[in-house]
This record gives structure tokens, C-alpha cells and sequence, in this order.
């Protein structure tokens, strides 16, 4: 089942072209891994599928449906880039407040779910903490357990890993493989190619385009590369000749 899907997906800010005519299609339980440099249209993109933009032109379905739309707000979860947590709240009440912004009403279902999330991504002893008192690899945590705390069936993670140690990388990494194996999708936007290469499908962007797509052993031997930097630099130099 096609999860995500876009054809001819256009983005102008202004004169700027953040994406140019991109077709994509993501099926369920997919890890999708964007590559590409500052200014390639990946967090573009993820902002028009999660319906925080709209495109200048082109379509883009998510779940079937044309997005915007407010109906699969409560199956999707965002993980932004820069961080989008209330400093003077608690961790808890953190987790409470966007449970309840993404549709869980019932008080002690959510209050169930918040308990369960913590205890997943390993915030159980730091419930009660105000987030401005957190490291930020911590603050990372709990900004990722904000974004799953509703259970959604699609998951946007805009660089989800930067500026935190490897250990907790690791961590991630490792949970976003078992909520794929759950049958969650993730899109991924990531400029780390070694876990680039955990995704199950990759999509190089270059300047707003697709122009690259595939598993990262395929992306190689089509572009005759030893690596996936080397792949990524070949598949550009390709897309400037056409």
C-alpha cells in the first residue's frame, strides 16, 4: 500500500524553487531516508506531506488523501528539526499536552500511552524534570516521544539525530528499525550517510529534484561508486549534464 505519494510536486518561495516537478512513492513500513544537502528541499517536503505547506503546484497524497488535510493529523507525527517543546513544562505534561493536540481525549488512555512512551524511549526517571533543565540529546528524546506518543502510522523525522552522542544514535536508530517492523513508516531526512544506509530506501535530492532513488546497494552499482557519498556526487554531476 502506497503510503506517501507525489507527482510533479512543485515549492516556490518567491523566485527560489525549494522542489521541482518531484514524484515519489513510499509504501507502508517503509524507512525512507532523504539525502542531500542544506537547501535540497527535504525538510520542503516534509513539511507539504505533514500539511504545514502548501505546494505551488503538483500533488502530494498521503494515506490516499490530498494534503493538506486535517483527517490524517492524527496518524502522522513530526519530529522537527529545531526544537518544539515547552521549556517550562515538564516532560510529562510535555508528552500530555501533544497527546491530547493529536487526538487522544480520553484522559486515562492518554495518561496510559504518556506512561508507555516514557518508559519506551527511556524517560520514565525524568518525567517530572521541566525540559529546560535537560541536556540536549535529552531534549532530542523526548522531542521524538512527543511525535509518537498518539501512535501514528506515518512518522516524519527531520534530522532526528543531530548534535547527539553516538550512543544515544545508536538508540535511535535501533527503535525506528522496530517501529518499521511494526509496521510504521518513516521518512527520514538525514545528512549522516553511514545511517543513511539503515533506511530501507533512500531518495537523493540536488537543488528541489529527485534524482536519484533506491536501496543503498542499488544506488551504488548504478552509479559505479564504492560508497554513498561517491554514489550521491555522481548521480549530481549526472543531473548537471542533462
Amino acid at each position: 500500500m502506497k503510503i506517501v505519494e507525489t507527482k510533479g510536486l512543485t515549492k516556490k518561495f518567491g523566485k527560489i524553487k525549494a522542489l521541482d516537478h518531484l514524484s515519489l512513492q513510499i509504501e507502508e513500513g517503509e524507512n525512507f531516508g532523504l539525502l542531500g544537502p542544506n537547501g535540497s528541499g527535504k525538510t520542503t517536503l516534509i513539511r507539504i506531506l505533514a500539511g504545514l505547506l502548501k505546494a505551488s503546484s503538483g500533488e502530494a497524497r498521503v494515506f490516499g488523501k490530498k494534503v493538506p488535510n486535517l483527517m490524517i493529523l492524527k496518524d502522522i507525527g513530526y519530529m522537527t528539526q529545531l526544537e518544539a517543546l515547552y521549556q517550562d513544562l515538564t516532560v510529562w505534561e510535555n508528552l500530555n499536552f501533544f497527546a491530547t493536540l493529536y487526538g487522544l481525549y480520553d484522559r486515562k488512555k492518554r495518561e496510559l500511552r504518556v506512561e508507555e512512551v516514557l518508559k519506551v524511549i527511556d524517560l520514565a526517571d525524568r518525567k517530572n524534570s521541566l525540559v529546560e533543565t535537560l541536556s540536549g540529546g535529552m531534549k532530542q528524546r523526548v522531542s521524538l516521544a512527543c511525535a509518537l506518543v498518539h501512535g501514528p502510522r506515518l512518522l516524519f523525522l527531520d534530522e532526528p539525530t543531530v548534535g547527539i552522542d553516538p550512543e544515544l544514535r545508536l538508540s535511535f536508530w535501533n527503535y525506528f528499525s522496530i517501529l518499521s517492523k511494526q509496521g510504521v513508516t518513516l521518512i527520514i531526512s538525514s545528512h549522516n550517510l553511514e545511517e543513511a544506509q539503515k533506511c530501507h530506501r533512500l531518495g537523493f535530492l540536488k537543488e528541489g529534484k529527485l534524482i536519484a532513488t533506491g536501496t543503498s546497494q542499488e544506488l551504488k552499482s548504478v552509479a559505479k561508486a564504492s560508497t554513498l557519498e561517491e554514489a550521491y556526487l555522481n548521480f549530481a554531476r549526472e543531473d548537471e549534464l542533462a
